[in-house]
């Protein structure tokens, strides 16, 4: 008798004890005849016993046996942002939303508990706040993955490295219709469910006794890994040393947990559990519209609901959403409506402290006139979202390409020339104190902030005294908001993403240019002659160093205040409070 198999009957006894024959070989899905063995060796070997001409029971001894087989625990990986669901994950984690007035997560939850699985574990990251009601609830435990926004779910599991046993794993954003959770587990396993066609999903190969031979990322009419996992304890310790080679090794920052048992599948046995038409993969808004008809309605999303106002359509109507790569401040993505596509803009976290969404009203007010800016169509002056048409065949500006750079400080000195007004100006040195206040108290990660911030404070008395152009200025002029777009036989370069700008010396967005492209002096020297077409003064090139060092610790500041909500910029970060201590050495030690 094989364990497993006495495992599988076992656990359908525990649940049902006047299970017939032919139910436990439905349970168990093996052949009636192989059921017929099983119990007749089960009875022989004292695990059962037989009551009358067909009731089957556990003896002491057979339940005891089944202990070996109980679950210990379950975890659920709850850490990522869930990209391929946005503009929905914007404002809600993956698992929290709801199929049929049920959040995935609780749903999974619910069904755990079903079968007396109480020890359950979430690892969480991006917006764990939202999960907290969740140890109220159902008596859950939290594991935070600090990694969550640079590395895959295999950092997330290693989290909870220690705890794996006899341990289901989940994640977050499946729905399982029918309960495939069971109290014992005879062995581990990796739900699984078929695709017609061509897939792009993790298709597996197996054998004749099911136990999976390869996985491959890609297939056709084949298996797929959709779904929970089971690991037994003998597969949990060896995947663990494996786990913890992975975690340490360079260049498994995207790897999914999944990664370990694909390369390592014949030291890994792992079975398939075939749950066709049970368990889903919702992976963008589409088709949750398909799984829950409601969405089509309402998708209780504002970024949604105000292209729906906009534009004047039902939310049924936006469709092929796709989310574009994060932006510093922001989040994006691109859609259709009426078969003409769009990028909507949503406020990152934080920015409505960051940004003064009249200005920005104000700011396009005066420019979409103008046609240099991004082709607007609607900008909502308080919430601020925008909408803007989506320009084919555009690119942004390579500051590495100096045809590029030379382009771009033609645009700029051009948009200066319009010497274009409005009624609010941008206060850098005010923005460097601001944004510190928005720490609430904490302190710089950097221990010699004072004193940095002093140095650069006190360059104000040198800008204020050198040659100004007072104009409308950009503020955010980096490489990214620069868009070449080509038009028929002819290029436009178009300034986009105002949302900075204000009253201001022009010569301030040379320096936000530089120091987003992390230029050497020798570049930011090239930088400015370029501007200046090689005929600057020496005193509006020492302002310009001095604009990059109180500009480096602006955004620097800026960066801390982002950190606080768990979104954070490496480097970038790193190299603005460079940008801050060495440019006011280079304006102090100046002889121009």
């Amino acid at each position: 008798m094989k364990p497993e198999h006495f495992a599988l009957i076992g656990r359908r006894l525990k649940e049902k004890p006047d299970a017939t024959q032919r139910e436990l070989a439905t349970s168990a899905k093996v052949s009636l005849g192989l059921v017929n063995g099983i119990l007749k060796e089960c009875i022989s070997a004292g695990y059962l016993r037989q009551n009358g001409a067909r009731n089957i029971a556990l003896t002491e001894e057979g339940e005891r046996y089944l202990d070996e087989f109980r679950v210990k625990n379950a975890i659920i990986l709850a850490a990522g942002f869930g990209y391929r669901c946005a503009p929905l994950t914007f404002e809600t984690p993956k698992g929290l939303l709801e199929v049929g007035g049920k959040p995935m997560i609780e749903r999974q939850i619910e069904q755990l508990l079903e079968k007396g699985i109480s020890d359950i574990i979430i690892v969480v990251g991006y917006k764990k706040e939202s999960f907290e009601h969740l140890i109220d609830r159902y008596g859950v435990k939290f594991i935070y993955n600090p990694e969550f926004a640079s590395k895959n779910n295999l950092a997330s599991l290693n989290r909870a490295s220690s705890l794996l046993g006899s341990t289901y794993i989940l994640s977050s954003d499946n729905w399982i219709e029918e309960n495939i959770f069971n109290q014992y587990e005879c062995r581990s396993w990796l739900s699984c469910t078929f695709f017609d066609g061509p897939t792009d999903e993790w298709c597996v190969e197996v054998s004749p006794a099911e136990r999976i031979k390869s996985i491959s990322i890609g297939g056709r009419d084949s298996y797929a890994i959709i779904g929970p996992a089971y690991f037994s304890p003998s597969f949990s310790e060896s995947f663990k040393q494996y786990l913890a080679q992975y975690s340490n090794r360079p260049g498994t920052e995207d790897y999914y947990w999944e990664h370990i048992v694909k390369e390592n599948i014949g030291d890994l046995p792992l079975f398939i559990n075939k749950q066709t038409h049970n368990v889903y993969e919702i992976e963008n808004i589409e088709e949750l519209r398909v799984f829950d008809q409601s969405y089509n309605l309402s998708s209780n999303n504002k970024s949604i609901a105000a292209i729906s106002k906009a534009l004047n359509v039902h939310e049924d109507e936006i469709k092929d959403i796709h989310p574009l790569s994060v932006g510093m401040t922001n989040r994006s993505y691109t859609f259709v409506c009426n078969n003409e596509k769009y990028i909507m803009r949503v406020p990152g976290e934080g920015t409505n402290k960051l940004i003064d969404r009249k200005n920005e009203y104000a700011n396009y007010s005066v420019v979409a006139p103008l046609k240099i800016c991004d082709d607007l169509v609607y900008i909502d002056p308080v919430e601020g979202f925008k909408i803007s048409r989506f320009v084919d065949d555009a690119r942004v500006c390579d500051p590495q390409s100096w045809d590029d750079v030379e382009a771009c400080m033609s645009k700029l000195r051009e948009f200066h020339a319009m010497k274009i007004s409005v009624g609010h100006t941008f206060d850098l040195f005010g923005k460097i104190s601001f944004y510190e206040s928005l720490w609430d108290g904490a302190e710089s990660c950097f221990r010699d902030y004072q004193e940095t911030k002093a140095k650069v404070m006190s360059l104000e008395k040198i800008i204020d005294a050198a040659e100004k152009e007072l104009t409308l200025s950009h503020i955010d002029s980096v490489p990214d908001n620069f868009l070449f777009v080509n038009m028929g036989a002819t290029q436009q370069i178009r300034l986009i993403d105002w949302e900075y700008a204000g009253m201001q010396d022009a010569h301030i967005d040379i320096a936000m240019f530089a120091i987003y492209s992390l230029y050497d002096r020798e570049k930011v020297d090239a930088l400015i002659d370029s501007y200046f077409c090689c005929d600057v003064a020496d005193g509006i090139r020492l302002k310009i160093y001095a604009y990059i060092s109180a500009c480096g610790l602006l955004w620097s500041n800026w960066c801390e205040y982002k950190r606080h909500f768990g979104v954070e910029f490496g480097e970038y970060a790193l190299h603005q409070y460079r940008y801050a201590k060495d440019y006011y050495n280079i304006v102090s030690n100046s002889d121009l």
